[in-house]
């Protein structure tokens, strides 16, 4: 039989089911996202020998767990930062490009993944090199009800570069768009 995989094995949180990351730890982690956004630069950096792929997928199994608690708290303000400004966004009503036009569509999903009484996990999560692929749903806390689930992959240069493409699936449930009060609650 085949080994089964732990993919938050070398992870700092696990966010493969609701309710595996203590209070103490979200906190930190949104506090890690700022500072990874403080490091982004406004040009892509090259892969080098400082700055080598193993280091650029170090760092983004660092941010990894920061981004899933910014989504997770509705945190509007790290999830658009982690973009780069020419990011290229590929979705089912897309194609987006640039980080304004991400983030203008984008918002309406993150009100919806982050309202109150839903809570999205990532069960699976990978890795190599600047290449991140996660599988995710989102339940409903109330009636265990999955309202939407999707795979994306990225390609973020770590911290310095940020992603600057994503491809993402979604499959709705329910609330396609978000109303009016989670946006000025993703907004805020």
């Amino acid at each position: 039989m085949t080994k089964r995989t732990n993919y938050y094995n070398d992870l700092l949180g696990d966010y493969s089911k609701p309710e595996l990351v203590s209070n103490e730890l979200a906190v930190q982690l949104l506090r890690d996202g700022e500072t990874y956004l403080s490091l982004r630069e406004n040009t892509l950096p090259k892969i080098t020998l400082e700055y080598s792929l193993e280091q650029v997928e170090r760092e983004n199994k660092h941010w990894w767990a920061t981004h899933c608690e910014a989504l997770r708290q509705g945190r509007g303000d790290i999830l658009a930062g982690e973009y780069a400004n020419n990011l290229v966004y590929f979705c089912a009503d897309g194609p987006f490009y640039g980080i304004t036009a991400a983030t203008n569509r984008e918002v309406n999903r993150w009100a919806i993944l982050a309202q109150p009484n839903v809570t999205i996990a990532w069960p699976i999560i990978m890795f190599n090199g600047e290449v991140i692929y996660s599988e995710w749903n989102c339940f409903d806390d109330e009636t265990n009800e999955v309202i939407i689930k999707g795979n994306e992959t990225l390609l973020r240069r770590g911290h310095r570069g940020a992603c600057y493409l994503k491809c993402e699936q979604l499959s709705f449930y329910r609330d396609v768009y978000a109303s009016d009060e989670l946006l000025y609650w993703i907004r805020r």
